[in-house]
């Protein structure tokens, strides 16, 4: 009887042990840091996928400014326009020929739309002689920022009087080190990468953030936790959007022979065009209602 006592029994110690390695588990997640990061060294880099032709030859309706703001940039839309959209690009930088046709659609409304050089003429390639993870220590998103407030300052002296930003991937790290500040009115960070919860918490100005049901840099339950720590804030509008079916890169480097990541990144540039709209004309609206 003894022996089949502790046989009938045996299950059920395992199954307590389970919950309590479980329990442990899920404790020890609470209490983790809730960071987006890259992969480490040597394991796949979402934020690396479908990398774009730099060399490939685009229909631009910009042209190249050698230094606005001690910044080399694509610059597109009517130089008379008071109202200024600043893209942040990706790890690729400000090259990409379909960021460019981006910037160009943005300025078809009416903006003046500028793709700063953030990465100094280095943006990352395949074929570096360094790592992925070397390169990024010397291409710090939160110094990117303060050259961006440069270059926002400079535009202001052109007659730029509200400025909007649009981050992908790293560069959505530069938009929200921005949207701390008090040189911006409104941000869009699209898949974004090495944003923070907390980062979150400091936010000044209406964000709308714009993730993909599969990307494995900022997953859907990463977005939400940004999302979570946004509601704590009633006085900051904010806006999050999952697109279902598309991984990391989804606006800005999508393949152009897939109908459907093309319509997904479409919706992406319309959704962040509608939120800039919103609080850029909406503010020139006014002004001319109170004159």
């Amino acid at each position: 009887m003894a022996a089949a006592t502790v046989r009938s029994t045996l299950p059920r110690c395992l199954l307590l042990l389970l919950l309590l390695l479980l329990s442990t588990a899920l404790a020890s997640a609470a209490t983790a840091p809730r960071l987006v990061l890259l992969a480490p060294s040597g394991s796949h880099t979402p934020c690396l996928d479908n990398p774009p032709d730099l060399t490939a030859a685009a229909d631009e309706a910009g042209e190249l400014v050698r230094d606005l703001g001690s910044l080399p940039a694509y610059v597109t839309g009517s130089r008379s326009s008071t109202r200024a959209i600043v893209l942040a690009s990706d790890y690729f930088g400000f090259q990409a020929p379909k960021l460019r046709k981006i910037a160009d659609q943005v300025a078809d409304d009416g903006y003046l739309v500028v793709v700063p050089d953030l990465l100094h003429g280095d943006p990352f390639r395949d074929e570096a002689k360094i790592s992925f993870q070397d390169w990024l220590k010397t291409h710090s998103p939160v110094e990117a920022a303060e050259k961006t407030k440069v270059l926002i300052a400079a535009l202001k002296k052109q007659g730029v009087s509200e400025v909007g930003v649009g981050g992908y991937c790293w560069g959505a790290k530069v938009a929200v080190e921005l949207s701390k500040s008090e040189e911006i009115q409104v941000v869009v960070i699209s898949h974004p990468s090495l944003v923070t919860v907390d980062d979150m918490k400091e936010v000044k100005h209406p964000i709308e953030i714009l993730g993909g049901e599969l990307d494995q840099a900022s997953p859907p339950p990463i977005v939400h936790q940004f999302e979570q720590a946004l509601d704590q804030n009633n006085k900051i509008d904010h806006f999050v959007k999952i697109f279902p079916g598309v991984a990391h890169g989804f606006a800005c480097r999508y393949n152009a022979s897939d109908a459907f990541a093309v319509k997904t990144a479409e919706k992406a540039r319309a959704d962040m065009l509608s939120w800039f709209n919103k609080y850029l004309k909406k503010h020139q609206e006014l002004s001319l209602h109170e004159s």
